[in-house]
């Protein structure tokens, strides 16, 4: 399956960089801008829970204070929003970097940020200090580290990290081997009431592998660990979250057989969501053909079969997040041998494109692909975000969902291009964007 589809005959290439300017209409203070005047967005179509209806949406004092079959109010600025979606900002869960300018791009108005920094977010100075840094025109809210260093072995102070703005505890790039330092971490984060974000695979299993075992790691010499070392973390990780009542997320499920833990998980009751990100949606392992470095993530891209289940998983609501998995890395990272290379991708700029594509392919409708994309994460994050309800922060998107354009690694507006959507074609963009009132893209 194709990521997106119908691209018309002339696609705009990639811009160099979105207009992220100060906006008309707003006023800066030191580091703070308020909205100025109320916002009238008219003759769009709101993307609400469950419905896709026209109408419009007006907000004021970086608050949504009417929608649906509404006429704007004397003074008001007016948008014309001429049939696009009107629908919130997005919420991307698992970032690794603070890129607003690639996040404004893509729609996003909120991150949670993985605890692998320099140093890593380990102590109530670092999480105090990154929840404040995106601040006005973009909120980060930090993940803290659950083991000191992100090592896997001693706890890490997550009550004072919680009190310092976390949202909730992850064990990074890696999984926690140790089953009592694990069983300690679900513990002590359920009587903080944190959701712990896991990363799932087995190291002893995946160790220095680079690929997943198969046909395409054979041929090309790869060193290669089994597909099953992901269910075998989830399935540990999920006997430990039932016996801690703890609420679990892991972050990215990428295999049949982690899915269907997931899925009979929930069946039970137990409190566990997951996640996947635009990559393993949509390219298989095919994709690392020609030693494409592009390619080269982590968990790595699975056989087609899982791919396949990925979709049936996103379509029957197993899935509860799409994210970016948002990590930038540049020609010193990238530009290496496919085992020497680092892992990851700059998925903010596609993330909203390629799951319009799951619309258009029919394997979700409009609203859901929205519940995945922002008002999901933001319920796992605790925050009052991913939704158009009256009262709401104004968080709006306004999105052309038919607009072509074609991923360009050199151009993209994130601080590096490692994309393996590179050279494909795209439909769907966000044509203006507001945080809290304040226009970030101009319409």
């Amino acid at each position: 399956m194709c990521c997106v589809s119908r691209l018309p005959p002339k696609a705009e290439v990639f811009p160099e960089r979105p207009p992220c300017g100060q906006p008309k209409g707003s006023t800066r203070t030191g580091a703070r801008v308020k909205q100025q005047r109320p916002v009238t967005v008219t003759g769009g179509r709101l993307v609400l829970p469950g419905e896709v209806r026209a109408g419009a949406l007006r907000f004021a004092e970086g608050r949504i204070v009417a929608l649906g079959d509404i006429a704007a109010e004397d003074g008001d600025e007016i948008v014309a929003a001429r049939g696009r979606l009107i629908a919130p900002g997005l919420v991307d869960y698992g970032v690794f970097a603070v890129d607003k300018p690639a996040f404004h791009f893509g729609g996003i108005t909120r991150a949670a940020l993985m605890p692998d920094q320099r140093p890593p977010l380990d102590l109530p100075s670092r999480v105090s200090y990154i929840a404040k840094s995106g601040k006005p025109d973009f909120w980060v809210h930090p993940l803290a580290a659950a083991t000191q260093g992100l090592a896997g072995e001693a706890l890490a102070e997550l009550a004072l990290m919680r009190e310092a703005g976390a949202r909730g505890a992850a064990t990074g790039r890696r999984w926690i081997a140790d089953s009592g330092v694990m069983l300690r971490l679900l513990r002590y984060a359920a009587m903080l009431d944190l959701v712990v974000v896991c990363h799932a695979e087995d190291a002893g299993l995946t160790g220095e592998a680079v690929a997943t075992a198969g046909e395409m790691a054979t041929r090309m010499g790869l060193s290669a660990a089994p597909a099953e070392a992901e269910a075998l973390a989830i399935a540990r990780d999920l006997a430990l979250a039932e016996l801690a009542s703890a609420a679990v997320h892991f972050r990215q499920v990428t295999t049949a057989a982690g899915l269907a833990l997931v899925r009979a998980a929930k069946a039970r009751g137990l409190a566990v969501t997951c996640g996947v990100t635009p990559a393993h949606i949509h390219l298989s392992d095919l994709a690392i053909g020609d030693f494409r470095s592009f390619a080269r993530l982590s968990p790595p891209l699975r056989a087609e079969d899982d791919r396949q289940a990925v979709l049936e998983a996103i379509a029957d609501g197993t899935i509860d997040v799409i994210a970016s998995g948002h990590d930038p890395r540049g020609p010193e990272d990238k530009r290496l041998p496919f085992a020497d290379a680092a892992p990851g991708m700059a998925g903010a700029e596609v993330l909203l494109a390629t799951t319009l594509g799951l619309v258009r392919d029919g394997v979700i409708a409009m609203p859901r692909a929205f519940g995945l994309l922002a008002a999901n994460p933001a319920r796992l994050l605790g925050v009052q975000a991913g939704v158009l309800a009256e009262g709401s922060e104004a968080d709006i998107a306004l999105i052309d969902p038919e607009r072509p354009w074609i991923v360009d690694a050199r151009k993209m507006a994130a601080t590096a291009g490692n994309t393996p959507f590179d050279g494909q074609p795209m439909q769907g963009r966000v044509e203006a964007l507001w945080k809290g009132g304040v226009a970030v893209l101009a319409a």
